[in-house]
Parts: C-alpha cells; sequence; structure tokens
C-alpha cells in the first residue's frame, strides 16, 4: 500500500512538472553571425535597446513580440554590415527616443540628462545657505534669548519671595560676617581683655 502511494505521488509529481514547464519555457532566438565581433556587437545592441511594451526592460531580457521583431532586425541588419550608430538610429526613429537607454543629448533631453545635476547643486548650495545663517545667527547674538530689565525685576521678587535670591544671599553672608565680627569685637572689653 505505501509502495502504490509512493508511486502514485511521484507519477503525480512527473504529470505536473510535465505541465507546467510548458508554459515555463522561453523562446530562445538563434542566430548565425559570420564573425565573432559581429556576435558581440549584436549582444551589445540587444542589451543597449529597451523594449517598448516592457517599459523598462532590454530586448534581450524580453519575451514580448515587438522584442523579438527587434531582435530579429537588429540581427538582419548586423548582416547588412550597418554599424552600431546606424542601427541605434533606425530603432530611435521607428520606435522614439524612448527605445534607447542613452539617449541622446538634445533639447529635449536636457531634462534627463541635466535634471538630477541640477537639483544636486541646488541642493548643496540649500545646506551651505542653511549652514551659514545659522553661523551668522549664533555670531549675532540672535540664538540667545533677550530678558528686558521687567523680567529681570520679577524673577530677582519671586527668588526674594522663596528666600533664593542671589542678591538676598549676598547681603545675608555680608550681615552673618557683620554679625561675628561684632561678637568677637563684643567679648573683648576696652582694654582688650576677654570677658
Amino acid at each position: 500500500m505505501k509502495c502504490m502511494n509512493r508511486a502514485l505521488s511521484v507519477v503525480t509529481l512527473f504529470l505536473c512538472a510535465a505541465v507546467f514547464s510548458g508554459s515555463l519555457s522561453a523562446d530562445i532566438d538563434v542566430y548565425e553571425f559570420q564573425t565573432e565581433e559581429q556576435r558581440q556587437q549584436y549582444r551589445g545592441l540587444i542589451r543597449e535597446l529597451r523594449c517598448p511594451k516592457c517599459q523598462n526592460q532590454d530586448i534581450a531580457d524580453s519575451n514580448a513580440p515587438i522584442a523579438k521583431d527587434m531582435r530579429r532586425e537588429v540581427h538582419r541588419m548586423i548582416q547588412s554590415g550597418r554599424n552600431h550608430e546606424e542601427i541605434v538610429d533606425f530603432m530611435v526613429e521607428r520606435f522614439g527616443e524612448f527605445v534607447s537607454y542613452r539617449p541622446k543629448v538634445m533639447p529635449e533631453t536636457y531634462l534627463l540628462w541635466y535634471g538630477p545635476w541640477v537639483l544636486v547643486v541646488i541642493g548643496l548650495l540649500s545646506i551651505v545657505a542653511v549652514a551659514r545663517a545659522r553661523k551668522a545667527r549664533r555670531g549675532n547674538g540672535q540664538d540667545k534669548v533677550k530678558v528686558s530689565d521687567a523680567d529681570h525685576q520679577q524673577v530677582e521678587t519671586l527668588l526674594k519671595r522663596y528666600g533664593d535670591s542671589p542678591v538676598d544671599k549676598a547681603s545675608e553672608e555680608a550681615q552673618v560676617a557683620e554679625d561675628k565680627s561684632g561678637l568677637i569685637a563684643g567679648q573683648t572689653n576696652d582694654k582688650g581683655e576677654s570677658r
């Protein structure tokens, strides 16, 4: 019984693998080239050209029908002797500047090429401006809180009420020192003798 269950499980596993492997298989383009240089040119071009349907995938990795057509066209153009720039120009003319991962520098692509650098420069200038403004505020004492004389008097009044005033303590210490000197003076009589 165990043997039949195990055999049934193995057969089921193989059937599932056979059914699902057909849907997972990818189409593989097989192209013949006259030289190794042409093969390298083909590999470089299909990695450089973007699939119009897949948005951000090159035509080498895309299984979309348009990517297959583009690979076939690249192969045909290489076989006919066209160079790298001619093939890219043809694809850009046919599908638009989007098809190239390295679009040409022209007014339509200035934002793409220079936009990130402009943002970096603006960010750095902002950081420098904020740092200078903080440094200037510290130098001018703008970060310090300014206390008016009325506020200072109010604080002194509250401190006196609770007996913690620095002015009050200073006067107390002076009074204590005076009392001590008076005691010492009072303990001696006019003749300088102690009582």
